[in-house]
Protein backbone atom coordinates (compact mmCIF):
# COMPACT_ATOMS: atom_id res chain seq x y z
CA UNK A 1 0.00 0.00 0.00
CA UNK A 2 1.34 3.39 -1.02
CA UNK A 3 0.92 5.13 2.34
CA UNK A 4 2.12 2.29 4.59
CA UNK A 5 5.54 3.86 5.06
CA UNK A 6 4.60 7.52 4.67
CA UNK A 7 2.88 9.97 6.97
CA UNK A 8 0.63 12.10 4.76
CA UNK A 9 0.84 15.02 7.21
CA UNK A 10 4.60 15.54 7.00
CA UNK A 11 5.94 18.49 5.01
CA UNK A 12 8.86 20.86 5.19
CA UNK A 13 7.39 24.33 5.62
CA UNK A 14 10.65 25.87 4.38
CA UNK A 15 10.00 24.40 0.92
CA UNK A 16 6.42 25.69 0.66
CA UNK A 17 5.59 29.14 -0.80
CA UNK A 18 3.77 31.51 1.55
CA UNK A 19 0.03 31.12 0.95
CA UNK A 20 -1.18 34.49 2.25
CA UNK A 21 -1.92 36.00 -1.16
CA UNK A 22 -3.70 32.98 -2.65
CA UNK A 23 -7.45 32.40 -2.76
CA UNK A 24 -8.43 28.79 -2.05
CA UNK A 25 -11.66 27.06 -2.99
CA UNK A 26 -12.56 23.86 -1.18
CA UNK A 27 -15.42 21.60 -2.27
CA UNK A 28 -16.31 18.93 0.30
CA UNK A 29 -18.51 15.87 -0.15
CA UNK A 30 -21.10 15.33 2.58
CA UNK A 31 -21.05 11.56 1.93
CA UNK A 32 -18.89 9.82 4.55
CA UNK A 33 -18.68 13.15 6.36
CA UNK A 34 -16.95 11.60 9.37
CA UNK A 35 -14.04 11.10 6.94
CA UNK A 36 -14.35 14.21 4.75
CA UNK A 37 -14.53 16.55 7.75
CA UNK A 38 -11.24 15.08 8.99
CA UNK A 39 -9.72 15.70 5.57
CA UNK A 40 -11.10 19.25 5.57
CA UNK A 41 -9.52 19.88 8.99
CA UNK A 42 -6.18 18.72 7.63
CA UNK A 43 -6.53 21.10 4.67
CA UNK A 44 -7.37 24.10 6.86
CA UNK A 45 -4.62 23.38 9.36
CA UNK A 46 -1.94 23.11 6.66
CA UNK A 47 -3.17 26.12 4.67
CA UNK A 48 -3.20 28.41 7.70
CA UNK A 49 0.14 27.01 8.91
CA UNK A 50 1.59 28.10 5.56
CA UNK A 51 0.12 31.60 5.79
CA UNK A 52 -3.31 31.34 4.13
CA UNK A 53 -5.85 33.83 5.47
CA UNK A 54 -9.28 32.55 6.53
CA UNK A 55 -10.92 35.30 4.46
CA UNK A 56 -9.27 33.79 1.35
CA UNK A 57 -10.69 30.30 1.92
CA UNK A 58 -14.11 29.44 0.47
CA UNK A 59 -15.86 26.20 1.36
CA UNK A 60 -18.77 24.66 -0.51
CA UNK A 61 -20.43 21.36 0.36
CA UNK A 62 -21.89 18.94 -2.18
CA UNK A 63 -23.96 15.78 -1.54
CA UNK A 64 -21.46 13.18 -2.74
CA UNK A 65 -18.12 12.63 -4.41
CA UNK A 66 -19.54 12.57 -7.93
CA UNK A 67 -20.85 16.12 -7.39
CA UNK A 68 -17.34 17.38 -6.57
CA UNK A 69 -16.74 17.95 -10.28
CA UNK A 70 -19.71 20.28 -10.78
CA UNK A 71 -19.03 22.05 -7.49
CA UNK A 72 -15.39 22.68 -8.45
CA UNK A 73 -16.38 23.84 -11.94
CA UNK A 74 -18.90 26.36 -10.55
CA UNK A 75 -16.46 27.53 -7.89
CA UNK A 76 -13.85 28.22 -10.57
CA UNK A 77 -16.39 30.12 -12.68
CA UNK A 78 -17.95 32.21 -9.91
CA UNK A 79 -15.44 32.61 -7.07
CA UNK A 80 -12.18 33.09 -9.02
CA UNK A 81 -9.92 31.03 -6.74
CA UNK A 82 -6.25 30.45 -7.47
CA UNK A 83 -6.74 26.73 -6.81
CA UNK A 84 -9.58 24.37 -5.85
CA UNK A 85 -9.28 21.36 -3.56
CA UNK A 86 -11.90 18.62 -3.94
CA UNK A 87 -12.45 16.44 -0.86
CA UNK A 88 -14.34 13.16 -0.95
CA UNK A 89 -14.34 9.58 0.25
CA UNK A 90 -15.59 6.49 -1.57
CA UNK A 91 -15.41 3.18 0.30
CA UNK A 92 -15.61 -0.05 -1.67
CA UNK A 93 -18.83 -1.96 -1.29
CA UNK A 94 -20.33 -5.06 -2.85
CA UNK A 95 -21.33 -3.52 -6.19
CA UNK A 96 -19.59 -1.86 -9.14
CA UNK A 97 -20.77 1.56 -7.88
CA UNK A 98 -17.35 2.13 -6.27
CA UNK A 99 -15.50 1.72 -9.58
CA UNK A 100 -17.93 3.92 -11.51
CA UNK A 101 -17.79 6.76 -8.98
CA UNK A 102 -14.00 6.59 -8.55
CA UNK A 103 -13.33 6.57 -12.29
CA UNK A 104 -15.91 9.28 -13.01
CA UNK A 105 -14.54 11.63 -10.36
CA UNK A 106 -10.95 10.96 -11.41
CA UNK A 107 -11.72 11.72 -15.05
CA UNK A 108 -13.82 14.77 -14.13
CA UNK A 109 -11.09 16.32 -12.00
CA UNK A 110 -8.57 15.54 -14.76
CA UNK A 111 -10.86 17.28 -17.25
CA UNK A 112 -11.09 20.38 -15.05
CA UNK A 113 -7.30 20.52 -14.93
CA UNK A 114 -7.06 20.25 -18.70
CA UNK A 115 -9.86 22.70 -19.54
CA UNK A 116 -9.41 25.33 -16.83
CA UNK A 117 -6.57 27.66 -15.94
CA UNK A 118 -7.26 26.97 -12.25
CA UNK A 119 -5.62 23.84 -10.80
CA UNK A 120 -8.01 21.37 -9.17
CA UNK A 121 -6.51 19.17 -6.48
CA UNK A 122 -7.74 15.58 -6.14
CA UNK A 123 -8.28 14.69 -2.47
CA UNK A 124 -10.54 11.68 -2.92
CA UNK A 125 -9.97 8.69 -0.69
CA UNK A 126 -10.78 5.47 -2.55
CA UNK A 127 -10.34 2.83 0.09
CA UNK A 128 -11.36 -0.78 0.51
CA UNK A 129 -12.58 -0.23 4.07
CA UNK A 130 -13.76 2.48 6.42
CA UNK A 131 -10.71 1.86 8.60
CA UNK A 132 -8.37 2.63 5.71
CA UNK A 133 -10.18 5.95 5.24
CA UNK A 134 -9.96 6.75 8.94
CA UNK A 135 -6.24 5.96 8.86
CA UNK A 136 -5.76 8.50 6.04
CA UNK A 137 -7.96 11.29 7.36
CA UNK A 138 -6.08 12.01 10.58
CA UNK A 139 -5.30 8.46 11.72
CA UNK A 140 -2.14 6.38 11.73
CA UNK A 141 -1.09 7.45 8.22
CA UNK A 142 -1.63 11.15 8.86
CA UNK A 143 -4.02 13.23 6.82
CA UNK A 144 -4.42 13.20 3.05
CA UNK A 145 -6.05 16.64 3.45
CA UNK A 146 -2.72 18.03 4.63
CA UNK A 147 -1.02 16.59 1.57
CA UNK A 148 -3.72 18.09 -0.68
CA UNK A 149 -3.28 21.53 0.92
CA UNK A 150 0.46 21.50 0.29
CA UNK A 151 -0.13 20.43 -3.31
CA UNK A 152 -2.67 23.26 -3.65
CA UNK A 153 -0.22 25.89 -2.41
CA UNK A 154 2.47 24.64 -4.77
CA UNK A 155 0.08 24.60 -7.73
CA UNK A 156 -1.28 28.09 -6.95
CA UNK A 157 2.32 29.29 -6.86
CA UNK A 158 3.13 27.51 -10.13
CA UNK A 159 0.09 29.10 -11.77
CA UNK A 160 1.10 32.54 -10.48
CA UNK A 161 4.69 32.18 -11.69
CA UNK A 162 3.61 30.84 -15.09
CA UNK A 163 1.19 33.74 -15.56
CA UNK A 164 3.80 36.28 -14.44
CA UNK A 165 6.36 34.76 -16.78
CA UNK A 166 3.97 34.94 -19.70
CA UNK A 167 3.06 38.55 -19.02
CA UNK A 168 6.66 39.60 -18.50
CA UNK A 169 7.84 38.02 -21.74
CA UNK A 170 4.79 39.43 -23.52
CA UNK A 171 5.92 42.98 -22.70
CA UNK A 172 9.33 42.41 -24.26
CA UNK A 173 7.88 41.63 -27.68
CA UNK A 174 6.27 43.85 -30.25
CA UNK A 175 2.53 43.59 -30.83
CA UNK A 176 2.84 41.14 -33.74
CA UNK A 177 5.10 38.57 -32.04
CA UNK A 178 4.52 35.61 -29.75
CA UNK A 179 7.05 33.89 -27.54
CA UNK A 180 7.04 30.12 -27.17
CA UNK A 181 9.59 28.37 -24.94
CA UNK A 182 11.68 31.52 -24.78
CA UNK A 183 11.97 31.97 -28.54
CA UNK A 184 10.27 34.96 -30.14
CA UNK A 185 8.16 34.12 -33.17
CA UNK A 186 6.98 36.66 -35.72
CA UNK A 187 3.38 36.40 -36.86
CA UNK A 188 2.91 37.10 -40.55
CA UNK A 189 -0.17 39.18 -41.30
Amino acid sequence: MATANKNLSNYDKNTIPNAKDFRFGIVVSEWNDHITEGLYSGVIEALTDCGALHKNIIRWSVPGSFELIYGAKKMIETQKPDVVITIGCVIKGETMHFEFVCEGVTQGIKDLNVLSDVPTIFCLLTDNSEQQSIDRSGGIHGNKGTEAAIAAIKMAYLRQQANLGFHQSEKLLSANQLQIEGLPLKIEE
